[in-house]
């Protein structure tokens, strides 16, 4: 094998996931209540080959809560080396759609920050807290703990 091939064969390879910060006009943030698990999260996922990160981020939203969002400023970026992914957070806004259950979320609802259910998972709830600074520019974190870690197993 040539240095060339070494190289490419080594490269990391990384996952890029999306998630969006919809808050209401209360201020309350919309999380699901997922079907795999018994988690709420915001709504977001994988990117998927040949989209760019918009595209990702509104059909995501749509797959799991049926609203259709504008996508606005980047609150985050998340490495989390354990699962090779980076993760953008966006505060988006509704502009469509009407919120109901999917085959990936049992129930979509608005919180108050402050009153976030338990059972809500550690690194999107730290993502909430971020998105209450108010930066002017994105937040750098890394999100080290394992999906292990974060749901007591």
């Amino acid at each position: 094998m040539t240095k060339q091939l070494d190289a490419a064969s080594s490269a990391p390879i990384f996952r890029v996931g999306v998630f969006a910060l919809i808050f209401d006009d209360e201020g309350g943030i919309l999380l699901g209540h997922r079907r795999d698990v018994d988690w709420w999260n915001l709504p977001g996922g994988g990117m998927e080959a040949g989209e760019t990160v918009d595209e990702a981020l509104l059909r995501e939203v749509y797959e799991e809560t049926r609203l259709e969002v504008e996508v606005g400023q980047l609150v985050g970026v998340y490495s989390k080396p354990q699962k090779q992914e980076v993760v953008l957070t966006f505060r988006c806004r509704v502009i469509g759609g009407t919120l109901q259950p999917t085959e990936e979320t049992r129930e979509s609802r608005y919180f108050a920050p402050g009153t976030l259910p338990a059972n809500t998972l550690p690194k999107h709830r730290e993502r909430v807290e971020d998105a209450l600074l108010d930066s002017p520019s994105a937040i750098i974190r890394a999100q080290r703990t394992t999906t292990a870690e974060d749901q007591g197993l």
